[in-house]
């Protein structure tokens, strides 16, 4: 089982007193609740990407960190990943580092960077059946105005239509999904189980209005 995350923050105080406001006690507690979480759903030989800002810790507390995770573990740069690049830390522990990356899940290409990208690799692809053939997870804007201003692009340009190949005129695709940490309670997730929280933030946010 693949599953994904973002934005965990690991070691990172301020994430407790501002920006997220996640509320715990220090950042011990912080820690051991998420790879309580983690390893409550992933098992060994399962697979997590992680799309960027996993630790702000030291190498040392990076390795041990990853040595308690379950699963093999990849690893999309983000902003605040200055660990992997000293010297006493193991890259070994992840799968692989990289900026960016395309991969299948259950025949479905799904684009990975932890930066939003709103133009991305397969956007107009659907199956027979006209479900989308593509998805693009990222992370970074946590629950952010940022993140306000992504779902508003995505509400603006949910009546707007281009014509494709062929003439035919079809509603732009949107499948950009925000894997914050805090979305899925510090559980990584599954693809579909992603698709289906996003569903359910979508809903709820509509019942707000």
């Amino acid at each position: 089982m693949r599953y994904y995350i973002s934005d965990c923050h690991f070691f990172h105080e301020s994430m407790n007193t501002s920006m997220d406001c996640r509320g715990f006690k220090d950042v011990d507690s912080m820690n051991q609740l998420m790879v309580q979480r983690w390893n409550r759903k992933v098992g060994t030989k399962d697979e997590v990407v992680v799309l960027g800002d996993f630790s702000l810790g030291t190498a040392e507390q990076t390795n041990f960190l990853l040595e308690q995770l379950n699963g093999r573990k990849y690893l999309i740069l983000g902003n605040h990943d200055s660990v992997v690049r000293r010297r006493r830390f193991r890259q070994e522990l992840f799968e692989w580092i990289k900026p960016y990356e395309e991969l299948h899940d259950q025949k479905r290409k799904v684009i990975l960077s932890h930066y939003p990208l709103l133009c991305y690799n397969g956007q107009y692809r659907f199956d027979k059946a006209e479900k989308p053939c593509t998805y693009m997870l990222y992370g970074h804007v946590h629950d952010t105005f940022d993140q306000r201003l992504i779902e508003k692009y995505r509400d603006s340009i949910r009546n707007v239509t281009r014509t494709v190949r062929g003439g035919e005129e079809i509603v732009i695709p949107f499948q950009l999904i925000n894997c914050f940490c805090m979305y899925s309670d510090y559980i990584p997730l599954t693809l579909d189980e992603w698709i289906e929280n996003d569903r359910s933030r979508q809903l709820a946010e509509q019942r707000r209005l």
